[in-house]
């Protein structure tokens, strides 16, 4: 259970222990990601069935589209239906978000300047296999992709002797273009080389462990990638009007995810700390991955008592979570005040889980604290943007000498020329 139970005065040292989670891989699995990402490179698609037949057991394979609907027509319906309607959410709201090409007049007479707006070609999706197979994160990682108009989305997920039902169900659902069975360092060097019958993309998006998070950090600037992310985290910021037994739910629902997960209440009432603090106690005892939460509580969560709600909002943007739940008398007050967060859920009706699986902005989050400069994924991460010029004579001629006196302090000659060329 939590045994970090402290003023926010004391709460330092607790914070640089939470932040020490988001430390860089170890040099062992960085090398050993990188002797896969060089073979891959090197020799094309046959380093990549080694690499599968020796790590995985299994040959990669591609699967098909009739595989993935037959999928779908395997799981409950109420899944489909669930899965359906999450999809439907996170396109509507990708899509109210979406810019769009535009040209406008320059405020030098006769030019027009602006931006050419489009979807990356090619997107790889990696999603992991195992007891980790989530079809919720398939919709959050590929929906925003397809609203974006990406010309191409390449699902990889290990080749599991019996590949997950509802994540295929989910590609299937969120339109994924093609899928293949291959998984780890090799998947991410696949994708990013282009090996055999996977072709290369322009950027690999999508939770692993620890080797794929290394391969996507080696990779980065050969392709873009979407973040490396930590382990899960939730911060609930909560005064003396917040139900314990919610406030308790909800950091339990992050506890859950992974033992090195983090799950902190900050709040001005001591009473409601004591209150969250037996209800978290009586309903881990009923829930299934208990042995997980509790090492996750007694590690990394945390109950910090603070003087009033604007020490609460200093500290929550110091941590700048992955998720920020907001549960006081008027939590759209306090909107204003809050900087840094993956995403804010406001009010006890706004749980976690609801961002998680169906409100529409996608669960792929900054985390350990990179809330303070990354943004979530969303379909803005899946375009590249091109910047138009287009000058008349005229136009060129009015700001010629600014361009020709630029250049020469530059010492850039031949830009100087470039524009006097023209003045004849």
């Amino acid at each position: 259970m939590i045994t970090n139970y402290v003023r926010a005065s004391g709460a330092e040292e607790l914070l640089r222990a939470m932040r020490a989670r988001a430390a860089s891989a170890g040099t062992q699995i960085q090398a050993a990601a990188q002797v896969i990402l060089d073979e891959v490179r090197a020799r094309g698609y046959d380093a990549v069935v080694e690499a599968s037949l020796r790590l995985d057991g299994a040959a990669p394979r591609e699967i098909t589209k009739q595989e993935l609907e037959a999928a779908a027509g395997r799981i409950a319906p109420a899944l489909l239906a669930a899965l359906q309607e999450s999809a439907c959410n996170i396109r509507d709201y990708q899509s109210q978000l979406l810019q769009k090409s535009r040209v406008w007049e320059s405020p030098i007479v006769g030019g027009e300047v602006g931006q050419i707006v489009r979807g990356l070609d090619r997107v790889g999706v990696y999603v992991p296999g195992g007891t980790a197979a989530y079809p919720s994160s398939v919709l959050m990682n590929v929906v925003p992709a397809k609203v974006a108009g990406v010309g191409e989305v390449i699902m990889v997920t290990p080749p599991t002797e019996n590949l997950n039902d509802a994540v295929l169900a989910a590609a299937w659902v969120a339109g994924v273009d093609r899928c293949f069975a291959v998984g780890g360092v090799q998947a991410v060097a696949a994708l990013t080389y282009g090996a055999g019958p996977i072709e290369k993309v322009d950027k690999l998006v999508g939770p692993g462990n620890a080797y794929v998070a290394a391969a996507k950090r080696l990779v980065y600037g050969v392709v873009d990638i979407d973040m490396v992310a930590g382990p899960s985290e939730v911060l609930v910021l909560a005064d003396e009007s917040a139900n314990a037994r919610y406030v308790a739910a909800d950091l339990l629902s992050q506890a859950e995810h992974d033992r090195l997960a983090s799950a902190v209440l900050l709040t001005t009432s001591e009473q409601l700390a004591e209150q969250v603090m037996g209800e978290l106690a009586a309903q881990t005892a009923r829930l299934s991955r208990s042995e997980i939460i509790l090492e996750s509580l007694k590690n990394y969560g945390a109950v910090i008592v603070c003087d009033d709600l604007s020490q609460c909002v200093r500290l929550a943007n110091e941590i700048a979570p992955e998720h920020l739940e907001v549960v006081t008398v008027s939590p759209a007050d306090i909107l204003p005040q809050l900087h840094n967060a993956g995403a804010v859920f406001l009010g006890e009706n706004t749980p976690e889980p609801l961002g998680d699986y169906m409100a529409g902005p996608s669960h792929v989050l900054p985390t350990s604290g990179t809330a303070r400069f990354f943004s979530p994924l969303s379909a803005e991460s899946f375009l590249k943007k091109m910047s138009v010029i287009n000058f008349s004579r005229a136009a060129l001629l009015s700001v010629a000498s600014g361009i020709i006196t630029m250049a020469e302090s530059e010492k850039l000659t031949a830009h100087a020329n470039a524009i006097r060329v023209r003045l004849n």
